[in-house]
Protein backbone atom coordinates (compact mmCIF):
# COMPACT_ATOMS: atom_id res chain seq x y z
CA UNK A 1 0.00 0.00 0.00
CA UNK A 2 1.32 3.84 -0.43
CA UNK A 3 2.15 5.97 2.05
CA UNK A 4 0.45 9.22 2.42
CA UNK A 5 -2.93 10.44 0.83
CA UNK A 6 -3.60 9.61 -2.99
CA UNK A 7 -2.85 11.89 -5.98
CA UNK A 8 -6.00 13.34 -6.88
CA UNK A 9 -6.23 13.26 -10.76
CA UNK A 10 -8.97 14.97 -12.99
CA UNK A 11 -9.49 13.73 -16.36
CA UNK A 12 -10.56 15.85 -18.99
CA UNK A 13 -11.58 14.93 -22.47
CA UNK A 14 -14.59 15.35 -24.63
CA UNK A 15 -14.52 11.40 -26.27
CA UNK A 16 -15.84 9.52 -23.46
CA UNK A 17 -14.92 6.24 -24.32
CA UNK A 18 -10.85 7.33 -24.11
CA UNK A 19 -11.93 9.27 -20.81
CA UNK A 20 -13.59 6.63 -19.39
CA UNK A 21 -10.80 4.17 -20.08
CA UNK A 22 -8.02 6.57 -19.00
CA UNK A 23 -10.31 7.38 -15.57
CA UNK A 24 -10.26 3.22 -15.35
CA UNK A 25 -6.22 2.91 -15.81
CA UNK A 26 -5.56 5.41 -13.25
CA UNK A 27 -8.17 4.42 -10.73
CA UNK A 28 -6.42 1.22 -10.93
CA UNK A 29 -2.87 1.89 -10.23
CA UNK A 30 -1.70 2.27 -6.25
CA UNK A 31 -1.17 5.77 -4.57
CA UNK A 32 -3.52 7.50 -7.65
CA UNK A 33 -7.39 8.56 -7.04
CA UNK A 34 -9.84 10.01 -9.97
CA UNK A 35 -12.03 12.24 -8.20
CA UNK A 36 -13.79 13.94 -11.33
CA UNK A 37 -14.28 13.65 -15.30
CA UNK A 38 -15.28 16.96 -17.49
CA UNK A 39 -15.91 16.85 -21.40
CA UNK A 40 -15.62 20.35 -21.33
CA UNK A 41 -13.20 23.73 -20.73
CA UNK A 42 -16.28 25.33 -18.34
CA UNK A 43 -16.70 21.48 -16.80
CA UNK A 44 -12.84 21.19 -16.37
CA UNK A 45 -12.75 24.57 -14.17
CA UNK A 46 -16.14 23.79 -12.31
CA UNK A 47 -14.43 20.31 -11.32
CA UNK A 48 -11.17 21.68 -10.76
CA UNK A 49 -12.86 24.19 -8.23
CA UNK A 50 -15.06 21.76 -6.33
CA UNK A 51 -12.31 18.79 -6.18
CA UNK A 52 -8.93 20.67 -6.07
CA UNK A 53 -6.67 18.12 -7.57
CA UNK A 54 -3.21 17.18 -7.66
CA UNK A 55 -3.22 16.57 -10.91
CA UNK A 56 -5.45 17.35 -14.31
CA UNK A 57 -4.79 14.87 -17.62
CA UNK A 58 -6.22 17.60 -20.29
CA UNK A 59 -6.89 17.02 -23.81
CA UNK A 60 -6.27 20.40 -25.78
CA UNK A 61 -9.33 19.60 -28.25
CA UNK A 62 -12.24 19.87 -26.72
CA UNK A 63 -14.56 19.72 -29.41
CA UNK A 64 -16.62 22.52 -30.82
CA UNK A 65 -16.53 24.63 -27.88
CA UNK A 66 -15.77 28.36 -27.05
CA UNK A 67 -12.84 27.46 -24.87
CA UNK A 68 -9.45 24.40 -25.98
CA UNK A 69 -7.62 22.86 -23.28
CA UNK A 70 -4.83 25.62 -23.72
CA UNK A 71 -8.08 28.15 -22.53
CA UNK A 72 -8.69 25.95 -20.18
CA UNK A 73 -5.04 24.44 -18.83
CA UNK A 74 -4.13 28.77 -18.42
CA UNK A 75 -7.60 29.37 -16.39
CA UNK A 76 -7.37 26.52 -14.11
CA UNK A 77 -3.37 27.08 -13.36
CA UNK A 78 -4.36 30.97 -12.43
CA UNK A 79 -6.87 30.20 -10.14
CA UNK A 80 -5.04 26.88 -8.69
CA UNK A 81 -1.48 27.65 -8.73
CA UNK A 82 -0.75 24.52 -6.84
CA UNK A 83 -2.29 22.34 -9.38
CA UNK A 84 -0.09 20.32 -11.74
CA UNK A 85 -1.49 19.81 -15.40
CA UNK A 86 -0.38 16.94 -18.07
CA UNK A 87 -1.69 17.58 -21.61
CA UNK A 88 -2.61 13.95 -23.16
CA UNK A 89 -3.64 14.25 -26.79
CA UNK A 90 -3.38 13.45 -30.26
CA UNK A 91 -2.12 17.15 -31.49
CA UNK A 92 1.56 17.08 -31.69
CA UNK A 93 1.94 19.86 -34.29
CA UNK A 94 4.99 22.67 -32.79
CA UNK A 95 1.70 25.04 -32.31
CA UNK A 96 -0.09 22.90 -29.99
CA UNK A 97 2.91 21.89 -27.81
CA UNK A 98 4.19 25.22 -27.41
CA UNK A 99 0.29 26.79 -26.94
CA UNK A 100 0.35 24.52 -23.72
CA UNK A 101 3.76 24.84 -22.66
CA UNK A 102 3.41 28.26 -22.37
CA UNK A 103 0.09 28.27 -20.35
CA UNK A 104 1.68 26.19 -17.76
CA UNK A 105 1.37 22.10 -18.40
CA UNK A 106 3.88 20.30 -16.80
CA UNK A 107 3.93 17.56 -19.38
CA UNK A 108 2.43 16.49 -22.81
CA UNK A 109 2.44 13.32 -23.90
CA UNK A 110 0.36 11.96 -26.79
CA UNK A 111 -2.66 9.69 -26.50
CA UNK A 112 -0.73 6.51 -28.18
CA UNK A 113 1.45 6.45 -25.03
CA UNK A 114 1.71 3.18 -23.19
CA UNK A 115 0.21 3.00 -19.63
CA UNK A 116 3.36 2.53 -17.57
CA UNK A 117 4.38 6.10 -19.57
CA UNK A 118 1.21 7.51 -18.25
CA UNK A 119 1.74 6.42 -14.86
CA UNK A 120 5.61 7.36 -14.69
CA UNK A 121 3.82 11.09 -16.26
CA UNK A 122 1.10 11.60 -13.63
CA UNK A 123 3.61 10.86 -10.61
CA UNK A 124 6.29 13.18 -12.08
CA UNK A 125 4.44 16.48 -12.47
CA UNK A 126 2.54 15.51 -9.39
CA UNK A 127 6.03 15.67 -7.65
CA UNK A 128 6.90 19.16 -9.47
CA UNK A 129 8.97 17.88 -12.06
CA UNK A 130 8.41 17.86 -15.76
CA UNK A 131 7.77 15.43 -18.84
CA UNK A 132 7.22 15.53 -22.11
CA UNK A 133 6.52 12.32 -24.06
CA UNK A 134 9.33 11.39 -26.74
CA UNK A 135 7.77 12.66 -29.57
CA UNK A 136 7.34 15.65 -28.02
CA UNK A 137 10.47 15.94 -26.72
CA UNK A 138 13.11 18.02 -29.42
CA UNK A 139 10.79 20.22 -30.75
CA UNK A 140 10.21 21.70 -26.77
CA UNK A 141 13.83 21.23 -26.43
CA UNK A 142 14.45 23.49 -29.39
CA UNK A 143 11.72 25.90 -28.28
CA UNK A 144 13.08 26.40 -24.94
CA UNK A 145 16.49 27.16 -26.05
CA UNK A 146 15.43 29.46 -28.51
CA UNK A 147 13.54 30.86 -25.54
CA UNK A 148 16.86 31.25 -23.31
CA UNK A 149 19.13 32.66 -26.00
CA UNK A 150 20.63 35.61 -25.17
CA UNK A 151 19.51 38.47 -27.37
CA UNK A 152 16.36 36.77 -28.61
CA UNK A 153 13.78 38.58 -29.74
CA UNK A 154 10.43 37.76 -27.36
CA UNK A 155 7.27 36.19 -29.40
CA UNK A 156 4.79 38.95 -29.77
CA UNK A 157 1.45 37.94 -27.75
CA UNK A 158 2.45 34.49 -27.06
CA UNK A 159 -0.72 33.69 -25.97
CA UNK A 160 -2.04 33.42 -29.90
CA UNK A 161 -0.23 30.80 -31.54
CA UNK A 162 1.85 30.78 -34.69
CA UNK A 163 -1.47 30.72 -36.89
CA UNK A 164 -3.17 32.99 -35.30
CA UNK A 165 -0.27 35.80 -35.06
CA UNK A 166 -0.32 35.86 -38.25
CA UNK A 167 -3.86 36.48 -38.86
CA UNK A 168 -4.04 39.08 -36.67
CA UNK A 169 -1.25 41.14 -38.54
CA UNK A 170 -2.93 40.97 -41.70
CA UNK A 171 -5.88 42.12 -39.57
CA UNK A 172 -4.03 45.17 -37.95
CA UNK A 173 -2.46 46.00 -41.82
CA UNK A 174 -6.19 46.72 -42.51
CA UNK A 175 -7.50 43.35 -44.48
CA UNK A 176 -10.96 42.59 -43.90
CA UNK A 177 -11.92 38.80 -43.49
CA UNK A 178 -12.44 37.80 -47.33
CA UNK A 179 -8.95 39.34 -48.06
CA UNK A 180 -7.18 37.41 -45.51
CA UNK A 181 -8.86 34.23 -46.16
CA UNK A 182 -7.36 34.86 -50.10
CA UNK A 183 -4.39 35.31 -48.74
CA UNK A 184 -4.04 32.51 -46.27
CA UNK A 185 -5.91 30.00 -48.35
CA UNK A 186 -8.33 29.36 -45.26
CA UNK A 187 -12.11 29.52 -45.60
CA UNK A 188 -14.65 32.94 -44.48
CA UNK A 189 -15.03 30.55 -41.96
CA UNK A 190 -12.16 29.39 -40.49
CA UNK A 191 -10.95 33.56 -40.16
CA UNK A 192 -13.64 33.86 -38.39
CA UNK A 193 -13.20 31.06 -36.14
CA UNK A 194 -9.58 32.40 -35.28
CA UNK A 195 -10.52 35.73 -35.28
CA UNK A 196 -13.00 34.81 -32.52
CA UNK A 197 -10.69 32.84 -30.40
CA UNK A 198 -8.16 35.83 -31.16
CA UNK A 199 -10.39 38.38 -29.46
CA UNK A 200 -10.98 35.48 -26.30
CA UNK A 201 -7.23 34.68 -25.80
CA UNK A 202 -6.75 38.95 -25.83
CA UNK A 203 -9.89 39.62 -23.98
CA UNK A 204 -10.30 42.33 -26.07
CA UNK A 205 -14.07 43.56 -26.91
CA UNK A 206 -14.10 44.27 -30.39
CA UNK A 207 -11.61 44.28 -33.44
CA UNK A 208 -10.82 47.65 -33.23
CA UNK A 209 -9.49 46.59 -29.73
CA UNK A 210 -7.58 43.52 -30.67
CA UNK A 211 -5.99 45.94 -33.73
CA UNK A 212 -4.62 47.83 -30.88
CA UNK A 213 -3.29 45.46 -29.00
CA UNK A 214 -1.65 44.02 -32.11
CA UNK A 215 0.00 47.12 -33.47
CA UNK A 216 1.00 47.50 -29.54
CA UNK A 217 3.05 44.25 -29.50
CA UNK A 218 4.28 45.19 -32.87
CA UNK A 219 2.53 43.65 -35.22
CA UNK A 220 0.72 45.06 -38.68
CA UNK A 221 3.97 47.16 -39.21
CA UNK A 222 5.13 47.97 -43.15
Amino acid sequence: MADGPPTTLLVVDDHPVFRMGMAALLGSLPGLRVVAEAESAEGALDAAGEHRPDVVLMDLHLGDRARSGVDATREILRAHPGTAVLVVTMLDDDDSVFAAMRAGARGYLLKGAAPAEIDRAVRTVANGGAVLGPAVASRAMAYLTGLHTPGAAPTPLPELTARERELLDLVARGLDNLAISRRLTLSPKTVRNHLSNILAKLQAASRAEAIVRARQAGLGGS
